[in-house]
């Protein structure tokens, strides 16, 4: 049982796209697009490949299979579903005391339906990254020696697989999950 007691300052946090929305933060969505904006189900966004009805119905990504094989060729210290609570609210809960994540939003690309949502409904961005999991739909914490392996294994096994941060010590006051914009987070 993987319970994140293992997880240490220095760590890898490898994160796996999702498939879009999932199920999480469907009614903010719905608001904004349908109600407030008034766009028709059919009609695509700028920068999206599909109406918006077809990028709301994308079954969620499933992870099990991957994952499983992850943990059985790699030492594995945390693994983080993100759902209701996002980024910020589901690492967390697996982070032993005094280890934080510090995540850099520009690791990986945050699919567009998030930012229209975001500027239709003039969302926060805090409230983005607390609502939905914006673009990132699994997370495993891994030593970071380990880390480009498990990238490129877990991109062999179909997912998209990306180093979206790493564990720090904790800092009084801080929240566990904190984001920057440059690389190298």
């Amino acid at each position: 049982i993987l319970t994140g007691e293992n997880i240490r300052p220095g760590d890898a946090v490898i994160g796996l796209a999702s498939s879009g929305l999932h199920s999480n933060g469907f009614s903010l969505a719905r608001r904004i697009l349908l109600e407030q904006a008034r766009l028709p189900l059919d009609m695509s966004l700028e920068g999206m490949n599909q109406a918006i009805g077809e990028t709301l119905l994308t079954p969620t990504r499933i992870y099990v299979r991957s994952v499983l094989q992850l943990i059985k060729e790699f030492s594995i210290n945390g693994l983080a579903h993100i759902t209701g609570g996002g980024l910020p609210g589901n690492i967390p809960r697996i982070l032993p005391k005094g280890c934080m994540a510090r995540l850099d939003k520009g690791a990986w690309t945050t699919p567009k339906i998030f930012s229209h949502i975001q500027n239709l409904g003039h969302v926060e961005e805090e409230e983005m990254y607390r609502v939905f999991n914006m673009g990132i739909g699994f997370v495993l914490i891994v030593p970071s020696e380990k880390s480009d392996a498990v990238i490129e294994r877990a991109n062999q096994l179909g997912d998209q697989a990306f180093c979206i941060g790493n564990i720090v010590e904790e800092l009084q006051g801080s929240p566990c999950v904190t984001f920057s914009s440059e690389s190298g987070a």
